[in-house]
């Protein structure tokens, strides 16, 4: 049964009698008329009418009005930015559509003269979720169900029901590529959104007070409770360029206007006017609550869309050997035992790689059969570059040989083995569906820990040794005195790798410009483990990392790694981890352990007296379509316990967007600020914004504060990202750029 009829058969019939009416605000004027097609079969995930061009969203960066909120879904997987501001107040929001029917926002709010916990501005940082309950049908309006603000100081805590139905309308002003639309919105909201006009009260909500600053857990026994009220607006856009929108706000802002001065509230309506600016960049202007201008900026990007055509050489040709090496019979396989023909094969082949951006680690070949290793610097997909491998082996092997073997290496160690015929590569070029047949007829496999006897190794590859300089950028953020800060500067970067699997590095880092050894200092009741990075960031020139590292496989689907040295600015010490990972497997399981020492202030070479064992036991879960589920239980650098769970999705085109928290046997109060660790991460590749290939990427991880428990470590070259890519899950992610 719905959650809804579930939720309704348990409350009386008053609330009963307004959540229909919600309901019935957004569908009663639905006619077949006006539907355009049949609803969809039980599972699609295709609408049954023509929807909105993207959802429009609101000042709290959810699909909405103004202020308030639609049951409208943002397409699976978009990732928004929001910035708005009206009456003394700014928020900027960063919304993710995680699934087709869920999406998740953390926003961070800022308000003038409201003098909450002694601040006479006053930052607030919550976390939103909202759940579509049922799709829009023909007859039917889409239903969602909402929490905001569900774990933070509560502050602006809401939970609505709302329900939403589209129409179409002849277009105006403008083109329109399916003539304008109507969108017409209802619902029932408690919290902030039962505050004004109420309809009646279900069980009891203490009042927000502002009595406690520490927030971060959610507030489950207050969820659905205190008075409740009705809101609802309407939505018109014309053509493709032009939004109208009148709404009916239940929230009577109390806290800022009764119990601050921030704004007066004359009146519940809304109005506004948006213009679709750019394909992902929509801005507006709004009349509310009778007495204030407001604006907002709403930037919508899709991860999903693949990355256009870098500028790359293009792919050798594979010309079948029926072009210009005359009928099988025919190919001779005498060379296979001349060490002369067999070497030049393999500088041909390093050559043809080195122009695709590849590296030969080693190339064993026999009369029939060939295996390469080799080195991606270059390609996001690892399919790409296997791709780009075989077509190389293609051009250079002689025609005897049929059967190619390539091994991606990462640091001189094996992570898998795609094993794929000539045949196959000739016929299906040109194949309509070139990618997927490939794949069907490509055999995945563990890799043997060495090349074998034969073998012979890529010339000049060891040692090895690189050099590059880099801008670097460091955020700080959410003190409430200063709520962005940011060091830059440049890094100079270097590393060694004497022999295959070992790498020696390290990094030198000088500040040019800075502001984050101005932030305020810890008053953390644990270790300060990681809450002393203003004290880390007063020196201008800094050694962030020195270390030797060692990888390699110990046995089948096993894979180990052992570090010693500076890890980070804060850390250094001895780390040891062991992975096993089967090619083919969406678990993976994986070990750690590490002895740290927390580093000198000034990060030269010398320590403090804190030490600590740490590590962890973690669990690896691919959930498929991009999805992933990850928990590390064990010893955190407070010499707390406990386990750390996060969630992952990576797109093929290389961004990934998840969240994560830890919990541990550190109480809420002793944690401080948030309850407990938490928040939210993303990466996004360079490729897709230099148009060239790069496994470079820019990577972000936000926490509402930064606290001491629940923290790890940070060490270079942990295993499960470096293999997974080159496994099953990541190779079929990526696997339509293989033949480009």
């Amino acid at each position: 049964m719905p959650l809804p009829i579930l939720f309704l058969r348990r409350h009386g019939t008053a609330l009963t009698r307004a959540v229909a009416l919600a309901v019935l605000l957004a569908g009663a004027t639905a006619t077949p008329g006006l539907a355009q097609d049949l609803p969809p079969e039980a599972g699609s995930e295709e609408p049954s009418f023509t929807p909105l061009p993207a959802a429009s969203l609101n000042f709290y960066g959810s699909p909405g009005g103004i202020d308030m909120p639609s049951a409208e879904m943002m397409p699976d997987g978009t990732f928004a930015t929001t910035l708005s501001g009206f009456g003394g107040q700014n928020r900027m929001t960063l919304t993710f559509q995680a699934t087709p029917w869920m999406s998740a926002s953390f926003r961070y709010h800022q308000l003038q003269d409201l003098n909450l916990f002694g601040f006479k501005t006053y930052y607030d940082r919550s976390f939103d979720a909202r759940f579509r309950l049922w799709r829009e049908g023909r007859y039917r309006p889409q239903v969602t169900l909402g929490l905001q603000d569900f774990s933070g100081t509560g502050l602006f805590g809401a939970e609505y029901i709302v329900a939403s139905k589209s129409f179409r309308t002849p277009a105006w002003g403008g083109a329109a590529r399916d003539g304008g639309r109507l969108m017409v919105t209802g619902g029932i909201g408690w919290g902030r959104l039962g505050s004004y006009n109420s309809l009646g009260t279900l069980g009891s909500r203490p009042a927000y007070s502002g009595t406690t600053s520490r927030g971060g857990e959610p507030s489950y026994d207050q969820w659905f409770r205190g008075p409740y009220a009705l809101f609802g607006g309407i939505e018109w856009r014309p053509n493709d360029k032009l939004g109208l929108k009148l709404e009916y706000s239940s929230d009577n802002y109390v806290t800022e206007t009764q119990t601050s001065s921030l704004f007066e509230r004359r009146s519940p309506f809304n109005f506004g006017v948006e213009y679709q600016w750019t394909r992902s960049t929509r801005l507006g202007a709004y009349y509310l609550y009778g007495s204030e201008i407001g604006v907002s900026a709403q930037v919508q990007l899709d991860p999903r869309q693949p990355v256009s055509r870098l500028s790359v050489p293009a792919p050798y040709p594979v010309q079948p050997r029926s072009q210009w090496a005359g009928p099988p019979e025919s190919w001779d396989t005498a060379w296979a035992g001349n060490r002369e023909t067999v070497l030049g094969l393999r500088d041909r082949l390093a050559e043809a790689l080195k122009r695709d951006g590849l590296v030969l680690e080693s190339l064993e070949v026999g009369p029939t059969e060939a295996e390469l290793r080799y080195r991606n610097p270059r390609y996001t997909a690892q399919a790409a570059a296997l791709g780009r491998a075989a077509r190389a082996m293609a051009a250079t092997m002689p025609a005897s040989v049929e059967t190619f073997r390539l091994v991606p290496v990462v640091d001189g160690m094996a992570i898998s083995a795609a094993i794929l015929r000539r045949s196959d590569l000739e016929a299906l070029e040109f194949d309509s569906r070139s990618a997927e047949a490939l794949r069907a007829v490509t055999g995945l496999a563990d890799a043997a820990a060495k090349p074998g006897p034969g073998a012979m190794p890529g010339p000049d590859l060891y040692p090895d040794f690189s050099w590059s300089v880099a801008q670097y950028t460091s955020p700080s953020y959410f003190d409430p005195s200063l709520p962005f800060r940011l060091d830059v500067g440049v890094d100079l970067r270097a590393t060694w790798r004497p022999a295959p699997g070992w790498r020696i590095s390290g990094k030198l880092r000088r500040r040019i410009w800075g502001n984050i050894k101005d932030g305020r200092l810890s008053n953390s009741v644990l270790p300060h483990v990681r809450t002393d990075a203003t004290l880390y960031a007063q020196e201008n020139t800094t050694l962030e990392n020195l270390y030797v590292a060692r990888q390699w496989r110990p046995g089948r689907n096993l894979y180990a790694r052992i570090t010693a040295g500076y890890f980070e600015s804060m850390y250094g010490g001895l780390s040891g981890e062991i992975l096993w990972k089967p090619v083919g497997s969406r678990l993976g399981l994986g070990l750690e352990g590490n002895y740290v020492i927390k580093r000198d202030y000034d990060q030269r070479l010398g320590f403090q007296d804190y030490d600590v064992f740490t590590g962890h036991a973690s669990a690896y879960y691919d959930l498929g379509r991009g999805y992933e589920v990850q928990v590390d239980a064990g010893r955190y650098l407070a010499g707390d316990y406990g386990a750390t769970f996060s969630l992952d999705r990576t797109f093929a085109n290389g961004w990934s967007v998840g969240g994560f928290f830890s919990v541990t046997n550190v109480s809420a109060a002793d944690f401080g600020e948030g309850s407990f660790d938490k928040g939210i991460r993303f990466r996004i590749p360079l490729a897709t914004l230099l148009g060239k290939p790069s496994r470079s990427g820019l990577g972000l991880s936000i926490r509402p504060v930064q606290r001491d428990g629940g923290q790890r470590v940070t060490v270079p070259g942990r295993l499960y990202g470096q293999v997974r890519e080159a496994h099953r899950s990541g190779l079929e992610a990526g696997w339509a750029r293989v033949w480009e």
